[in-house]
């Protein structure tokens, strides 16, 4: 089989697997396995290591978890199976957080995962202190790894019970699948991210009950927060928030036209 041939095939099996852009997500792979200095579009031959990694793919293991990395915010995060692979949609929350709060000097990320959100926020508001707070021990060890050189501290705790501090900005990325839908995900999310990280209980507002019940001990006075929503969640989280005491001053919407970041006000 001429190298043409196996380049093909490799395409072939990743389409195969309902992969929407083989060509591309090969040369993410090819990338990853070849000797930069000599890295053309398609070599002579497939290089060693090559087909292993396709295999995984057209297990529908995501690229960023073969890798062990993901970009957000034009940052690279590590990755770890214990560890949410942060999505493009999450920029977001951090675009509409500094947008309502431009200039903070304390932020909470409630949910923190792989700190990507924290991250950001932090780089660009360098002088602001932040606080990671994950459910995961193992989560919170990879967020403290993507955060080295931010002024970050990241704790496993329960959506803040415990924390004594106030803050200007709060944000949260929560758990909002409802348990039932977990199943009909797609692979790359159903079967390689953590179910703790997806799971938002029967109606997949629990977690949204939880960050929502803690924010009057957690926000300093004037303070914002900005929660990303699921789909078709808005009206309800809006209610909840209402329920709560807090004003809900917006709605932004994804590149896709989604709702996904609410932003909430003093309360009422």
């Amino acid at each position: 089989m001429s190298a043409a041939q196996s380049w093909i095939r490799l395409a072939e099996r990743l389409a195969a697997a309902g992969i929407e852009e083989p060509r591309r997500e090969l040369r993410l792979l090819q990338i990853e396995v070849s000797d930069p200095a000599t890295l053309t579009d398609w070599p002579d031959s497939v290089p060693p290591g090559l087909e292993a990694l396709v295999a995984r793919r057209a297990a529908r293991e995501p690229v960023s978890r073969i890798v062990g990395r993901r970009e957000f915010w034009s940052r690279e995060f590590l990755l770890a199976p214990e560890v949410f692979d942060p999505r493009p949609d999450s920029e977001t929350v951090v675009e509409v957080a500094l947008a309502a709060m431009p200039s903070f000097r304390t932020v909470l990320d409630l949910g923190t995962g792989s700190g990507c959100l924290l991250a950001a926020l932090l780089t660009e508001q360098p002088e602001a202190q932040g606080l990671g707070i994950d459910r995961s021990p193992a989560a919170c060890r990879v967020a403290r790894q993507n955060l080295q050189g931010l002024s970050a501290v990241v704790a496993a705790g329960d959506w803040g019970c415990a924390v004594g501090s106030r803050f200007d900005l709060v944000v949260s990325n929560p758990p909002y699948i409802p348990s039932a839908d977990i199943a009909a995900l797609m692979p790359e999310v159903r079967d390689y991210d953590p179910r703790l990280a997806l799971d938002g209980g029967a109606d997949g507002l629990d977690a949204y009950r939880a960050v929502l019940h803690n924010l009057s001990h957690l926000l300093s006075p004037g303070g914002v927060v900005v929660l990303e929503l699921g789909i078709g969640q808005a009206n309800a989280v809006a209610a909840l928030a209402r329920t709560q005491g807090f004003l809900v001053q917006d709605i932004h919407a994804d590149l896709g036209g989604i709702p996904r970041a609410m932003v909430l006000g003093s309360r009422l």
